[in-house]
């Protein structure tokens, strides 16, 4: 059974961590004083700041800035301040059994996909495809903050994942299923494959987005999720946006859904704003959900935070 974590609410603390590449202090900044003028007080990681090339400090001491606001009895929810890459390099530091005993809010998307589903796998603990730090800026648009706070700040339910106006919701395949949400980026899954962190699909609503490659590379990573047999027992599929994905030799995204993700069968719903794109949904990783392709919603079934 999914562990929902406790409510965020004004005055609540939250955990700044820097898990994977780093990110400019500006930048950063600006995230913290969005924060603080929401309300919430904040606690910092000891590498939030750091900057050793390509990530933010060893894999080893990200992994200790994680553990520590999970220990931290005062944070309510840790807020990556971006993904980049590195994030599957702290997996094996976690402590499961100490994050198991602490619940809470955890929100990102890009390679914090992967962080995401091995919470939901290895502690039942919902997560949130979400906002990241630097997204908590002047130009947020008020969709993202009402769709982060709605499912991190209430316990409405059912909630409907819904886009902006003027950006429908595609619904390929007919079918109504019920099931547990997990994916993300898919870059992310795709490297969590053949480790011990591999996404489980079974029976599962998966979610799919991604950024910045070119189609023809979107391509070898839906098929090797597919020779992997990750379609084969999923439930069903929702295919966010593929934001700044470039076409290759004249194939679009678009195209590559539908010779690729159409033929295998699931019920498919396509265009959901997710994670990379201006316009972010939030979804929770390991709550319940119906995907319901006839009359084209999205559900999230359940409350993702409890009321403790």
């Amino acid at each position: 059974m999914a562990v929902k974590p406790p409510i965020l609410q004004r005055g609540d603390t939250i955990g700044i961590v820097t898990l994977g590449s780093p990110l400019e202090a500006q930048i950063i900044n600006e995230g913290l004083t969005t924060l603080r003028n929401f309300g919430f007080n904040i606690v910092l990681g000891k590498n939030v700041y750091t900057n050793t090339g390509f990530l933010a400090g060893t894999d080893e001491q990200r992994a200790a800035d994680l553990m520590a606001m999970f220990r931290n009895n005062k944070v309510k929810m840790i807020l990556p301040t971006r993904g980049g890459v590195g994030v599957e390099g702290i997996l094996p530091y976690l402590d499961f059994d100490v994050i198991r005993q602490n619940p809470k809010i955890v929100s990102g998307y890009s390679d914090i996909t992967i962080l995401l589903n091995v919470l939901y796998q290895y502690t039942d603990l919902i997560t949130f495809q979400s906002l990241l730090l630097l997204d908590f800026n002047a130009n947020t648009p008020a969709y993202n903050y009402q769709q982060f706070f709605q499912a991190t700040s209430t316990v409405q339910s059912p909630r409907q994942i819904v886009n902006p106006p003027g950006i429908p919701q595609i619904s390929r395949i007919q079918g109504n299923i019920t099931g547990e949400v997990v994916g993300g980026n898919l870059t992310s899954l795709v490297d969590s494959l053949g480790t011990p962190f591999e996404i489980d699909t079974a029976g599962k609503i998966l979610v799919i987005e991604e950024t910045h490659e070119p189609i023809n590379a979107v391509y070898r990573y839906l098929n090797h999720l597919k020779i992997a047999g990750k379609f084969d027992d999923c439930a069903g599929i929702v295919m966010g946006e593929c934001t700044a994905c470039e076409p290759a030799y004249g194939v679009t995204y678009d195209q590559l859904i539908t010779t690729f993700v159409v033929p295998l069968g699931k019920p498919l719903m396509t265009n959901v704003t997710t994670a990379h794109g201006y316009y972010k949904s939030a979804i929770p990783i390991g709550a319940q959900a119906n995907l319901d392709t006839v009359n084209n919603r999205f559900s999230i079934l359940e409350p993702s935070v409890s009321n403790m």
